[in-house]
């Protein structure tokens, strides 16, 4: 492109496999070291503290230093959005790199994207705001309607302060697996929260995927019924 972004240096970043690896692995939300993401990636500490930099200085991660410890997060949810979008780019186009397993079937079912829900529940979450009018989504825009944000209002969301923050609201996210919209933004994330906060599902130490309870599972198809 001769002129407007340079759409090539930050796809260049995230096309690296190791560099990629690692932007994968974060985004669970969590902060993680340099160790840890070069297990991820899958090489060694001194060439995942090189593709770390580069990464800082692309902007794609935030680096954090807490007391002796060095930590690594995704820089902000449009970063996460990106890598999401792609990996449903990916998965449309057969870039699944391995058969599906158990993993790969909770991943599928519900998963952590930063810090909203992807997976099939989420775009059954998606599918149950817009079919019942909650949501307005057009193919270029998505907005809360007013039954929506009184809808919300009934789950604990305080739409007004959402909406005085800097993040916009409401945003869609291809969802790689389900290759479906779900919902990210402001929006999304609070009503991930509100789903820790109630306790219908909890995140699992060894991956993204979360674990609704049965009690829980039963409240989400309740509030977000087919």
């Amino acid at each position: 492109m001769k002129e407007g972004p340079d759409i090539s240096r930050i796809a260049a970043m995230i096309g690296d496999p190791a560099r990629a690896n690692m932007l994968a692995a974060l985004l669970g939300g969590q902060a993680l070291t340099a160790g840890e993401l070069a297990v991820e990636a899958g090489v060694m500490p001194s060439t995942a503290s090189d593709h770390l930099r580069q990464l800082a200085e692309s902007g794609l991660v935030w680096p954090r230093k807490q007391g002796r410890h060095r930590y690594f997060q995704l820089a902000d949810e449009t970063v996460a959005e990106a890598l999401e979008t792609l990996a449903g780019l990916a998965a449309a186009k057969d870039g699944l790199r391995t058969r599906p397993g158990p993993r790969d079937a909770a991943l599928r079912t519900a998963r952590l994207c930063y810090d909203h829900m992807a997976g099939a529940r989420a775009v059954q979450m998606f599918d149950s705001l817009a079919d019942r009018g909650f949501l307005q989504v057009r193919r270029d825009s998505i907005d809360l309607t007013r039954t929506g944000v009184a809808f919300a209002e009934t789950l604990g969301i305080d739409v007004s302060a959402l909406k005085a923050g800097r993040r916009p609201l409401c945003r869609v996210c291809l969802d790689w697996s389900e290759r479906r919209s779900h919902l990210s933004g402001a929006l999304g994330k609070a009503l991930m929260q509100r789903v820790f906060d109630l306790g219908w599902a909890h995140r699992t130490k060894a991956s993204r995927s979360l674990v609704f309870t049965p009690p829980g599972l039963a409240a989400f198809e309740k509030t977000f019924p087919r």
